[in-house]
């Protein structure tokens, strides 16, 4: 079995290399998405708009996968958009081009189960966590998992992600 770094340097081969500023939308919420992307540098959000306020659902950043699954899988409307907040190096694959991948190459095929599997698992501990915790201890939890959000992240975009208002994260943070 290949290892993770073999993995996405075969991925990288077949996308395309691309450079965005911070603050491009990647995908709007609504449309249908039509990249699959690859950050190599910078940091990117998901986010969606809820009760007239922009809610930021995740954070990612280098090594991880930005995409609307729900595009790629369905070809549906994308539940969220997908926005820089970095300057960011990608490598992008259209989604038509990823699902022939997909059939064509097993080394592809294989990482795309895994990488889903993974985004499951995560979701679903995100989901717990919002349903469980207190957004104290999401924000600990945060900054235990993904430290680096605290460092590369605008505070307003933290709030939204714990599902709290930005003076209730400066209280928290406060505290510490």
């Amino acid at each position: 079995m290949k290892s993770q770094a073999e993995s996405i340097q075969k991925l990288k081969e077949i996308f395309e290399r691309r450079e965005f500023p911070a603050k491009t939308l990647l995908v709007n919420e609504g449309t249908v998405a039509q990249n699959i992307y690859y950050i190599e540098n910078g940091a990117a959000r998901v986010w969606l708009h809820h009760e007239g306020k922009e809610i930021t659902v995740q954070f990612l950043f280098e090594g991880g996968f930005i995409a609307s699954i729900e595009s790629i899988i369905s070809g549906e409307k994308s539940w969220y958009a997908i926005e820089t907040i970095e300057p960011v190096i990608l490598y992008s694959i259209s989604t038509a081009d990823f699902k022939k991948k997909i059939e064509q190459l097993p080394h592809v095929r294989e990482f795309y189960y895994r990488y889903i599997q993974q985004s499951l698992l995560s979701y679903q501990k995100r989901m717990v966590s919002q349903i469980k915790n207190t957004p104290e201890e999401r924000y600990k939890e945060m900054l235990r998992e993904f430290p680096e959000i605290i460092r590369r992240v605008p505070q307003h975009y933290i709030a939204s992600y714990l599902g709290i208002t930005s003076v209730s994260l400066s209280r928290i943070r406060n505290r510490k």
